[in-house]
């Protein structure tokens, strides 16, 4: 019998990941309408919750997935929704019935994602106790929601992502700096929507899975102390690089009081969620689990060495009479952004990857977005092996100086090798996915 192409598995595996996490199924599958009464059972966790026939039931959230979120509440309540507002991605809206779609910008705020916030705000203006509000999030809320606390602008915002993104900080320290410039960050949402009560039901693309750090907390009041977000900025030597009105905001706006009202929260599904498919997908093709790192974060190039190290030490046991093994490592990484090229930080873990594997017989690695998008590139990520670095050798690609200047993109371009999905409609973190054959 043929053997697979270790490319084929791969994307199979991720596939199967993919499915487990896809925002409409995660609703539709799992909740239902009992006469008045919206029900799920997430996973153990039942939730009741009475729709009262004098108010309106409306639907807000954001983030790069919101929109299959939606497409799955849509499908079970119908026509009860009244009305609704999302911001997704450019690019990643979905057919929708009930629910107005907006499409902004991520990873940087544009004024698309302001007006759509704008239009989600006043959606919600003057609620009753009788109405009831879904919120729904995923990854990239925190880009897509643009609200600027007064005295700061669109500009500001966008300023300080940025920056943040180019600087190496973890996402939870990203979204410390944003909830306390944003008017519906850090439980802003919240506030907003009383006195009516709302459910927010979260897919999460965050390492910690704080409920609060997805999207930066809409409707989680921000626990975080006042100087917390200038230490951040102080951390990464940035304090003296952004706009100055955002220093005197952080220096001297009290934070925000947290809202009266309560907000049920559902975690729907996370990077665990994928990897448990994956390891299920992975047995079913006869393959033994070598190793899993269901926490991947630090340093791009040093979880690819740590992955890579771990890819020849399945390869060996392979050559020596063992079985065909997969690897996995979900999470999400830092990339410092220090060239000018294109791509992101799993295409460029491939080629971190690409350069170790030189030579390395019957091995591969698919390191992707569970989003379908990876940076600021329309590919999830990039596969590598051991022939990848012989091949761009002979195309006249050269993988060092893509590596020094983060171009990543053209490189895996020219050979052929990146993932291209699409918007996949869920947003998991990363996954990293190596086979042994």
């Amino acid at each position: 019998m043929q053997q697979p192409h270790p490319k084929a598995v791969l994307t199979d595996i991720f596939g199967a990941a993919l499915s487990a996490v896809q925002g409409r199924s995660l609703i539709a599958l799992r909740s239902r309408l009992e006469g008045e009464t919206w029900v799920g059972d997430f996973g153990g966790q039942i939730l009741r919750w009475p729709l009262p026939p004098g108010g309106r039931v409306l639907v807000v959230g954001a983030g790069k997935a919101t929109a299959s979120l939606a497409q799955g509440l849509e499908a079970v309540l119908g026509a009860c929704i009244d009305d609704g507002v999302i911001v997704v991605k450019h690019g990643h809206a979905e057919l929708l019935d009930r629910i107005r779609t907006v499409e902004g910008g991520h990873p940087i705020p544009d004024a698309a994602g302001e007006a759509g916030t704008r239009a989600m705000l006043a959606l919600i203006d003057d609620l009753t106790p009788d109405d009831r509000v879904f919120v729904l999030l995923t990854g990239g809320a925190s880009a897509l929601l643009a609200a600027p606390m007064e005295g700061l602008t669109l500009a500001d915002e966008a300023a300080v992502t940025d920056l943040l993104l180019r600087s190496g900080a973890a996402i939870e320290e990203i979204n410390t700096v944003r909830k306390r410039l944003s008017r519906v960050k850090g439980g802003g949402l919240l506030r907003a929507i009383a006195p009516a009560q709302c459910v927010t039901l979260i897919v999460s693309d965050v390492p910690s899975n704080d409920p609060g750090m997805v999207g930066s907390g809409p409707t989680i009041p921000d626990q975080a102390s006042q100087g917390a977000a200038l230490a951040v900025l102080d951390r990464y030597g940035l304090a003296d690089r952004v706009p100055a009105a955002v220093i005197r905001h952080l220096r001297d706006a009290p934070v925000p009081v947290a809202s009266p009202n309560s907000s049920p929260v559902i975690l729907l599904a996370n990077s665990d969620t994928a990897v448990d498919a994956a390891l299920a997908r992975a047995s079913a093709l006869g393959l033994e689990i070598a190793w899993i790192d269901r926490r991947m974060d630090g340093n791009t190039h040093a979880a690819a060495n740590a992955f890579v190290d771990q890819l020849k030490a399945a390869a060996a046991r392979r050559r020596a009479g063992g079985p065909p093994m997969v690897l996995l490592a979900a999470g999400e990484t830092t990339l410092k952004v220090v060239g000018t090229g294109k791509g992101g930080r799993n295409q460029e873990f491939a080629l971190v990857a690409a350069r170790l594997l030189d030579g390395e017989a019957n091995v591969a690695v698919l390191a992707a977005g569970t989003d379908g998008t990876d940076g600021p590139t329309d590919a999830a990520g990039a596969f590598a092996d051991g022939e990848t670095a012989a091949r761009a050798r002979t195309a006249g690609v050269d993988l060092a100086a893509a590596l020094a200047s983060n171009d990543s993109y053209p490189a895996f371009a020219a050979l052929g090798d990146l993932l291209i999905t699409g918007p996949t409609g869920t947003n998991v973190m990363d996954l990293v996915i190596g086979v042994a054959l």
